[in-house]
């Protein structure tokens, strides 16, 4: 291009950050890199699981204004209201209209509990750090009525349309660990009730048998394929028949696209329909969905990352006319917390087709496939904990350069000893 190409990223999450620095890291003269986000602050949503158990959720935040300022990012905060593709347009809410030569759309997802009917009135939901912080009070009241003798019952729930329930299994055995460190687990049942085929299934077998395991020593009882239909105050009701009582209801609910853009394709739920290599929206070569807002079935920030990763690389390629090598492949790695020990998990994904199972473990990729268990874990979730907030407050990609480099080295060494 004769002129600086103009890149609009519409949010400020995971993906939408990843690729507004990684963009300019590809491009730190030949492209103006704008971003668009409805809130002033970016949230490490994986660290507010530690919110119900004293964790400041204010420490989980970062200035958007600071981090884009060092990159020269142009920051506006603001709501899309229209995306004009026809004009290659983005209007704000403001009035603000900003022209693209490409667009990244990366708003993410949205809960819609209402979905089941009485969740939303009965149930506390882990999404955002308010709600993480009213579950915190719940357990202290739990924990009350616990030492006073009364006998308690939680029951963690996984209702359909819920595209990555990883978070609610690192809560339940956070609650578990923590029950026990206050000394009164033999006071609260534990039950988890899902309508998956097995425990984490988009994540496969060994993810599931480690989570049966874990489930059997902590005396939590698991159920599968329950699907939620009716929640009242003290009861859930499920489409076989059964009834399932509780004190505490902790759910995940259904996911939803955080924002329906009129005129683009996208599926029943919201989110876009995209080219899975190139994260490209159908029909809209211009137009890029990486994270949750696309329409890949695992919504988790490690596969926004690489998806990110995808689209900076492909719009690289198409400024520069350069070939364009790395795809988005969708293998996930993630940290499970257990607040006594961690599970690590490597797990190459491809799609299937079968709306029930949207994703498998890819076969023939046995030796990625990797999962352990170790209390040396917790370590490594502290580490990106750390990482990745240090990487976006300097305004720098988190999978790129030298820093990314060293920690990749060091997740694989440690897999290589404590995960098969």
């Amino acid at each position: 291009m004769a002129a600086n190409a103009k890149i609009v990223v519409v949010g400020g999450g995971f993906a939408g950050l990843e690729a507004a620095f990684l963009l300019r890291m590809r491009f730190p003269d030949r492209a103006d890199v704008m971003l668009v986000s409805d809130t002033d602050r970016f949230l490490f949503k994986p660290n507010t699981i530690y919110i119900p158990f004293g964790a400041d959720p204010e420490d989980l935040h970062i200035p958007l204004s600071d981090a884009l300022s060092k990159r020269h990012i142009t920051f506006f905060q603001g709501r899309v209201e229209n995306v004009a593709a026809d004009k290659k347009q983005v209007s704000l809410s403001d009035g603000t209209n900003l022209p693209y030569d490409f667009l990244v759309l990366a708003t993410g997802a949205d809960m819609r509990p209402k979905e089941i009917e009485g969740l939303a009135d009965h149930a506390e939901t882990i999404w955002t750090p308010g709600e993480m912080t009213r579950l915190g009070g719940r357990l202290q009241e739990l924990r009350a009525k616990a030492l006073g003798g009364a006998k308690q019952s939680i029951l963690f729930l996984v209702p359909p349309n819920n595209k990555c329930s990883g978070p609610l299994y690192e809560m339940v055995f956070m609650v578990e660990t923590w029950l026990r460190r206050q000394g009164i687990r033999d006071h609260v049942d534990i039950t988890y009730s899902t309508f998956e085929q097995g425990f984490i299934q988009a994540f496969g077998p060994r993810l599931h048998d480690v989570v049966s395991k874990e489930f059997a020593e902590r005396g939590i009882r698991g159920h599968l394929q329950d699907v939620a239909s009716h929640v009242s105050a003290n009861d859930v009701r499920f489409t076989n028949g059964e009834r399932r009582e509780f004190d505490l209801l902790v759910a995940f609910p259904p996911y939803v696209a955080a924002v329906d853009y009129e005129g683009l394709p996208k599926d029943d739920r919201g989110f876009l329909s995209t080219t899975l290599e190139t994260r490209q929206v159908v029909g809209f070569p211009d137009i890029y969905a990486p994270g949750d807002a696309g329409d890949f079935p695992v919504k988790q920030a490690f596969l926004a990352f690489l998806q990110a990763d995808a689209v900076a690389t492909h719009i690289q390629s198409r400024i520069g006319a350069t070939p364009f090598r790395t795809p988005f492949d969708p293998v996930s790695m993630c940290v499970m917390e257990m607040f006594d020990k961690a599970t690590f998990a490597q797990v190459p994904l491809r799609m299937t087709g079968d709306p029930d199972r949207p994703v498998e473990v890819r076969p023939g990729a046995e030796d990625e496939y990797k999962v352990g268990v170790s209390p040396i874990w917790r370590l490594g979730k502290k580490l990106l904990g750390v990482y990745l907030p240090m990487r976006f407050r300097a305004g720098e990609p988190f999978h790129a350069g030298t820093a990314w480099q060293l920690m990749d080295v060091g997740l694989k060494g440690m897999s290589g000893v404590l995960a098969e």
